[in-house]
């Protein structure tokens, strides 16, 4: 992802969620150093993109969005495998998420993708208020 995508894709954010992220929102994580966004695009234009924040060897995925014309073609399942990819390739211990419960497509693509239900986050979600499933895929062997 760079700066030019950012228009098309905070409208895709409209699109895709209840509190979506502005322009000013999505440039400001884009700058950060520890950030990687991905983004899928059709014919040059933005049609999905994956943002997702490393900690230390920690990954933590805010958003998955995928414009709602361009979906059931793969491309949600695309963006998380290069990110695992890419997870592996900086040594992340784990990747984590939070889903709606009630987001039954995206929880059957997490888990297809390896990703296990590991928590609950009480009212995470707001219009609607919904807990938030707490998704990650180890991607390293925990020690103790």
């Amino acid at each position: 992802m760079n700066i030019n995508h950012i228009p098309v894709l905070a409208e895709l954010e409209k699109l895709c969620f209840s509190h979506p992220w502005s322009c000013d929102g999505l440039a400001v994580e884009l700058e950060k150093p520890e950030s990687i966004f991905l983004v899928a695009e059709e014919e040059g234009i933005p049609v999905g993109y994956l943002g997702l924040e490393g900690v230390l060897d920690e990954g933590y995925i805010a958003n998955v969005a995928v414009h709602p014309g361009y979906r059931r073609r793969g491309i949600a399942s695309i963006l998380l495998e290069e990110m695992i990819r890419l997870g592996h390739e900086k040594e992340f211990s784990f990747l984590t998420l939070e889903v709606r419960p009630s987001n039954h497509p995206a929880i059957a693509l997490y888990t297809h993708q390896g990703f296990k239900e590991e928590g609950r986050r009480k009212n995470f979600y707001s219009d609607p208020r919904e807990d938030a499933l707490i998704m990650t895929k180890r991607l390293k062997e925990m020690s103790l």
